[in-house]
């Protein structure tokens, strides 16, 4: 199936994008690391558009209102969530802070539920339960542990975020009375577009020097933006036919990878709890999509 495609887009450069914007984090205030994903998205969002609308022969859609109710919500959370994950990345090694901010994919299924009309299984709740106690596990359940309360709230919070932020992407292009491939662009151009300009105008009132060092790592700063687009092509895409918490469980696979990464790239070795909490936190998306 297509969407499960795009998911594995998703996930192979989602995992690069996350390990660039630790590496920023070490230099760049939390918002320039937030603002080097969206830089320079735009332009390559709006050459997408137009490439794809081209080939179709499909012109500018009407947006209606709720449309731009949903772009605003998910531009803001998606910008909370990711600065909450820039200050995961400061709290804790990599491969824990972005395992804690897969909670994602449990919380899409709750808040589905609750507010979005979507419905969970007993199954589902099984697998939300064994969600929690991998929170748990890596939170430092054994004495040693070296996560803390403060640690475990913002992964909460971050996974939290970018679950409405997916939510209110699928319910966007929904709106539109466009195919799949072309409502996702649409949504995925309006939303890099309205997160810059607010990041950029934050920037330039509280943190202009931040701006000088994105300007002295250009080739991160662009690695971070390209590797987010074409990241966020394949999630906006898949959460356009497939429903999020479907997509965000399949999405889990980047739990591994981040691990990988952690380990060859970053040289931050993962412990033996860590690898449990993150691998329960695997099984509980799987019992959700299964749900």
């Amino acid at each position: 199936m297509s969407w499960i495609l795009f998911t594995l887009i998703a996930v192979f450069f989602q995992t690069f994008r996350n390990a660039i914007q630790s590496q920023l984090s070490a230099t760049v205030p939390t918002a320039g690391v937030t603002l080097a994903r969206f830089l320079f998205a735009p332009p390559l969002a709006a050459v997408y558009v137009y490439l794809t609308s081209v080939r179709d022969n499909i012109g500018i859609p009407e947006f209606p209102a709720k449309f731009w109710m949903f772009i605003c919500l998910a531009a803001i959370l998606q910008i909370a969530a990711t600065s909450l994950m820039v200050q995961l990345f400061k709290q804790k090694n990599f491969a824990v802070g972005a395992g804690l901010a897969k909670s994602e994919a449990l919380m899409a299924g709750v808040l589905g539920m609750l507010f979005f009309g979507s419905y969970l299984s007993l199954l589902g709740w099984l697998g939300i339960g064994i969600g929690a106690i991998a929170v748990f596990i890596l939170s430092g359940w054994r004495k040693g542990g070296d996560l803390t309360l403060k640690t475990v709230i913002i992964g909460l919070a971050c996974g939290t975020c970018f679950a409405l932020t997916s939510l209110y992407v699928r319910e966007a292009s929904h709106t539109l009375d466009v195919p799949y491939i072309q409502g996702a662009g649409w949504v995925l151009f309006w939303v890099l577009s309205l997160q810059t300009i607010i990041l950029c105008s934050f920037i330039a009132i509280k943190q202009p020097d931040t701006f000088k060092k994105l300007a002295a790592l250009p080739g991160k700063t662009l690695a971070a933006s390209v590797t987010s687009f074409l990241g966020s092509v394949g999630w906006f895409t898949a959460m356009a036919l497939q429903h999020v918490a479907y997509v965000k469980t399949l999405g889990q696979l980047e739990v591994f990878t981040t691990m990988l990464i952690s380990l060859i790239w970053l040289k931050q070795p993962v412990k033996k709890h860590e690898i449990i909490g993150l691998l329960l936190i695997a099984i509980a998306a799987i019992l959700v999509m299964w749900s």
